[in-house]
């Protein structure tokens, strides 16, 4: 049977000394220990026959390699380029990619880089988004201080927090994303038994999300900020907006994010990365910072990497610069948007029948959310798990890792399915496998 996860609970922290521990590991060690990213990846390296709808990976097929090829031949023409993409960088990153994205960040948003109100000083640049969601944890959260997440949320977030000693506390969401009445009745809870002050972080992921690929509604957008400005009275509890998957939209028009709507640019950290809309090779991210977080997140960064890779940044400026970026994002979009059309009727095909299997088909994002009647465990180390991957031999990620929270009030008949990397006639049959697992767990 697969080991669940330990470490943080709903209500504190569990700090006794795992079995076997000599006393060796930190308690920051023992925290993080059973990770579920090890164990899936490890998953798909021993079972290389097993088709993935789990991987949050890109499509292989749709890597950019002649723009990377040309970007790499031109940058590396210009000696004075060349030279300083080889060097080492600074904390923040290099100034010529920063620059560039405060044009694309206004572009974004549909104003000019002046109407941003902020200055290139504010933008960090990151190895990935996920650098910055670890660093921004680091520096904001103690040992059992509390992150507020939508529930469901981005499974490895919640490992970052765990790793901390600190506890995610679950916000009811829906289609619309967030639920607002849940997140204010939860902090009013708070406050009334003596925990407002460790509340330091909200936590969301505002374009068609991981696990669900749901989106916050944009007049919830404006109330997030709202709300949490209104019980930021003893000290500023921050907003980080995750905006991974921002350029995968297929269906719908874009929404202003949730940074946007911090007139006063204090409260919301908007984090974003490259790895989705081009190459996660590059490992570019960046995160646009409230001024008073850049000196302490760059303090902690600067102690980490010296700087995340020169190179890779001068790289992705110069695809950028040269027209090249762009144009990949939009056959990126296309070509998502016909996987996600597949697997959807797959899903409709082999299931559509099952009294009591439900799906979100996604707007955008790489991944379609499904949930099974609540006799079937789908959970970590649950029964369909195990007969899916040992039996059928197709991967999925259980929903309960999903969900903040103990074990025991974990909603463990959920699944997230991605679309990301496997190819359409593999996503369909790979569906068809799990669909012979869930019928047989029914």
């Amino acid at each position: 049977m697969l080991a669940r996860f330990s470490g943080v609970t709903d209500r504190g922290l569990d700090t006794t000394v795992p079995p076997g521990s000599d006393g060796r590991w930190s308690r920051r060690r023992q925290w993080a220990a059973d990770g579920v990213v090890g164990f899936m990846m490890k998953q798909a390296v021993d079972h290389p026959e097993c088709i993935s709808l789990a991987a949050g990976l890109v499509d292989p097929q749709t890597l950019p390699l002649e723009a990377t090829r040309e970007a790499t031949q031109r940058m590396l023409a210009d000696e004075s380029r060349a030279r300083a993409a080889l060097q080492y960088g600074t904390t923040e990153g290099a100034q010529r990619l920063r620059d560039l994205l405060l044009e694309y960040l206004a572009g974004l948003e549909g104003v000019s880089t002046d109407q941003l109100g902020i200055t290139p000083d504010q933008l960090v640049l990151t190895t990935g988004s996920q650098q910055l969601l670890s660093i921004l944890c680091e520096t904001l959260l103690d040992p059992d201080d509390i992150c507020l997440v939508a529930d469901p949320t981005y499974y490895v977030f919640l490992g970052v927090v765990a790793g901390l000693g600190a506890r995610a506390v679950p916000i009811e969401s829906d289609e619309g994303g967030m639920k607002i009445e849940s997140l204010e009745e939860t902090l009013q809870a708070l406050r009334d038994c003596g925990d407002l002050p460790r509340v330091k972080l909200v936590y969301v992921v505002s374009d068609h999300d991981n696990p669900r690929s749901v989106s916050l509604e944009t007049p919830r957008r404006e109330q997030l900020v709202e709300v949490v400005s209104r019980y930021s009275t003893k000290q500023q509890i921050f907003i980080l907006e995750d905006a991974a998957y921002r350029e995968l939209y297929y269906d719908a028009s874009p929404r202003p994010s949730v940074w946007s709507f911090d007139d006063r640019r204090q409260s919301v950290v908007l984090a974003q990365t490259f790895s989705k809309c081009f190459s996660p090779g590059l490992r570019v991210g960046f995160g646009v910072l409230p001024r008073e977080l850049v000196g302490p997140v760059t303090d902690l960064k600067g102690n980490e990497d010296f700087g995340s890779a020169s190179f890779n940044q001068y790289l992705l400026a110069t695809a950028i610069e040269e027209g090249l970026f762009h144009p990949h994002v939009q056959r990126l979009r296309a070509t998502y948007a016909a996987k996600r059309d597949r697997l959807a009727a797959a899903v409709t095909k082999y299931l559509g029948d099952v009294e009591g299997v439900e799906w979100l088909v996604p707007a955008g994002g790489l991944y379609i959310w499904m949930t099974l009647p609540e006799g079937v465990d789908a959970g970590w180390g649950g029964t369909l798990f195990e007969r899916a991957v040992d039996q059928e031999q197709v991967m999925y990620v259980p929903g309960d890792l999903c969900h903040a929270g103990s074990d025991d009030v974990r909603p463990r008949n959920g699944l997230r399915l991605s679309f990301g990397v496997e190819t359409p006639d593999r996503l369909e049959l790979g569906l068809e496998r799990l669909a012979r697992a869930i019928r047989a767990e029914l």
